[in-house]
C-alpha cells in the first residue's frame, strides 16, 4: 500500500504547479471517482462557474479546499456524529498527503475505496 500512496501523492503533486488549473483538475478527479464523497461549491451566477471549494468525506476525517486569490486554503477536520472535534490547517503539499494517505487507508478496507483509488491513479 505505501506504492499506492507515493503513486498518488506524486500524481496529485504533479498538478500542483498551477494553483488555478491544479485546483480545478483536482476537483474534477475527486468528483469523478468518488461522487458520494465528494462536495464541490462552484462560484458565480447560478454556481455555472469554475470549482470554488470541495470537501471530501473520508470516514470521521474531512478534507477541505478553498481556492483564494493565488492560492488554496487547506484544512482537515476530525468530525464525530456532525462535530467538529478537530480541524487543522494545512498547506497544500501536507494536504494532498494527507488525504492520498487517508484514500490508500479506506482502500484497503473498502472494494468501492479502492476503484476509486486505481481511477485517481489513471487518470
Amino acid at each position: 500500500m505505501a506504492g499506492d500512496f507515493d503513486l498518488l501523492a506524486s500524481a496529485l503533486h504533479a498538478d500542483a504547479r498551477d494553483v488555478y488549473a491544479f485546483f480545478d483538475v483536482l476537483v474534477g478527479k475527486l468528483a469523478q471517482v468518488l461522487p458520494d464523497q465528494v462536495e464541490v461549491q462552484r462560484g458565480g451566477l447560478l454556481g455555472r462557474s469554475r470549482p470554488r471549494a470541495v470537501a471530501v468525506t473520508l470516514g470521521d476525517r474531512r478534507y477541505e479546499a478553498e481556492r483564494e486569490r493565488r492560492s488554496v486554503a487547506c484544512r482537515r477536520r476530525t468530525v464525530v456524529r456532525g462535530i467538529a472535534l478537530k480541524s487543522e490547517e494545512l498547506d497544500l503539499g501536507a494536504w494532498i498527503d494527507a488525504l492520498s494517505a487517508d484514500l490508500v487507508d479506506e482502500a484497503a478496507r473498502s472494494e468501492r475505496a479502492r476503484t476509486a483509488l486505481q481511477g485517481l491513479l489513471e487518470q
